[in-house]
């Protein structure tokens, strides 16, 4: 994510009510990239992004391929039939499976499909990403 696409999402999140850090934290993790990195569709940020560009991604049974999308709670995200078929893609699910799914989504690794049930809570996400220190900078 480019600073002018980071400086909007910080724009939108001190925007809602709430803590803003938090609120960070779930509009980044509610983005297509972010699910379909989490939902084990790539080995890494970078390679899930590469899947959502190239139309690999179906929300709801409609192809979406931008990575900045906002999935909504109760979406369902599932991999595109010739997209499965990838040998990487195959790698890439049953390294996620073995790591396991964090809890706000509920993923059928085989099928490559799952839902995003909801936004993350804060104590859901790793203690490590200080989030004050990012707010604190934005800020200003």
């Amino acid at each position: 994510m480019l600073e002018r696409q980071f400086r909007k999402v910080f724009g939108e999140a001190e925007a809602k009510k709430g803590q803003t850090g938090e609120n960070l934290l779930k509009l980044l993790e509610g983005r297509l990239d972010t699910v379909a990195y989490r939902m084990g569709f790539g080995v890494s940020r970078a390679e899930a992004r590469q899947v959502v560009r190239h139309n690999g991604v179906l929300i709801n049974g409609k192809p979406v391929n931008i990575p900045s999308y906002n999935v909504r709670p109760g979406d369902v995200i599932q991999l595109h039939d010739s997209t499965r078929g990838h040998l990487r893609t195959k790698a890439a699910l049953e390294a996620a499976e073995s790591r396991g799914f964090p809890v706000w989504l509920e993923v059928d690794a085989k099928a490559g499909k799952g839902v995003f049930k909801s936004y993350p809570a804060r104590e859901d996400l790793p203690p490590s990403i200080n989030e004050g220190l990012v707010v604190e900078l934005y800020s200003r």
